[in-house]
């Protein structure tokens, strides 16, 4: 009865918004069919016991799913009408993906998945989901919050050193058996100095603040949430209330924010236009912030000055991605949260919720994206 009320208050606070379908919040008795959507690993498999996020070794966890007698189904096809999740989708219970190889779980899936309760993100970052279709659905959508906040944070200062000291080109260099030290240095920086501004400053640009302090930069960052003051004075970085103001003085500029209707395309030719010529930019974030081809002609004609990341729209990037061969570029695939740390974190984290949804029992609060038809605020 109380469950009922909850979902009820839950429905009235979203006005507005498509009534919502209620479905359980917690496992019904009896099995569950688990679906894992994730990156295949091939000979990569067995090299590390640990290596706990691709399709061979779904996060560690079939022996304890199947001991308990639910059904344990992974796969990496995701994709088109004929995919083998797209199979599975009419009667599973929880499907499970990675912002590594994520699974698109549009409005239509959502329709078609009569059973799903629980759809979880082993990592940070669920706008694979359409979250207003979930919401509206009465579904869970929850994520492991923290898990790979610090792998990411150091892979962006990684390639904020990259770009700065030119780095890719001098090591092509080495492995073509050139040696030309003018085509490197023309355009390699020293860090200190520079003011480097973050996109959002969650868990993960902090910890990129952090990590930037002892470089002496000049440290800028814009937030829909100001920091602490003390935290503020300890990292000795600066708030931005106007995020164009900000952008026009950044050397370095890292996105650190979630990808939400508001953020789609942020990065415009427009936009791009008013930064520093010569900028170098950072994006862990999400590839779909940027608008794909303004980012490869500013890369091309000089503007950015320099841009690296691993995320892409879609993923994987087709082979004819223009981001693969624009100049001035050092991008990879999605790798900087899948370190073998993130990994165990992100495992156990699934785990534990998936646990407390066969007990009845609340994750906790801070993994939660859709709960009870409401839309955390990072993504609204």
């Amino acid at each position: 009865m109380a469950m009922r009320r909850a979902a009820s208050a839950a429905v009235k606070a979203m006005a507005g918004s498509p009534s919502v379908i209620s479905r359980q919040l917690h496992a019904s008795p009896g099995p569950k069919k688990i679906v894992g959507v994730f990156y295949k690993a091939n000979e990569y498999a067995k090299l590390n016991p640990n290596f706990l996020g691709c399709a061979e070794n779904a996060l560690g966890i079939r022996e304890w799913l199947e001991s308990q007698g639910h059904q344990y189904i992974v796969t990496d096809d995701k994709e088109g009408p004929n995919c083998e999740l797209e199979k599975h989708i009419p009667d599973l219970h929880v499907l499970i993906s990675t912002p590594f190889h994520p699974a698109y779980v549009t409005a239509e899936r959502i329709k078609k998945a009569k059973n799903l309760q629980l759809l979880l993100t082993a990592g940070i970052g669920s706008d694979h989901i359409d979250l207003k279709a979930a919401a509206a659905a009465g579904l869970t959508v929850a994520e492991v919050t923290g898990s790979n906040t610090v792998s990411v944070a150091e892979d962006e200062l990684m390639r904020v050193l990259i770009l700065t000291r030119n780095f890719v080109p001098a090591h092509h260099q080495a492995i073509n058996g050139e040696w030309n030290v003018a085509a490197i240095a023309h355009r390699a920086y020293d860090l200190e100095g520079k003011t480097v501004g973050t996109v959002g400053a969650g868990r993960i640009g902090k910890l990129l603040l952090q990590r930037l302090k002892p470089f002496n930069c000049n440290m800028l960052y814009h937030d829909r949430l100001k920091m602490d003051p003390e935290i503020e004075k300890e990292i000795g970085a600066h708030f931005e209330e106007d995020l164009d103001a900000m952008l026009a003085k950044c050397d370095i500029i890292v996105i650190n924010m979630p990808l939400t209707e508001k953020t789609k395309g942020m990065f415009n030719k427009d936009k791009i236009a008013k930064l520093k010529k010569g900028v170098l930019i950072v994006n862990n974030a999400r590839g779909a912030i940027m608008d794909t081809q303004a980012v490869t002609d500013a890369c091309s004609s000089g503007h950015i000055a320099g841009y690296s990341g691993d995320v892409w729209y879609p993923q994987p990037a087709p082979k004819d991605h223009p981001w693969r061969y624009m100049p001035n570029q050092a991008m990879t695939p999605h790798i900087s949260g899948t370190t073998i740390d993130g990994q165990i974190r992100y495992a156990a984290g699934t785990k534990d919720m998936l646990d407390k949804y066969f007990k009845g029992e609340d994750f906790p609060a801070q993994n939660y994206i859709v709960k009870e038809g409401k839309i955390a605020s990072q993504y609204l």
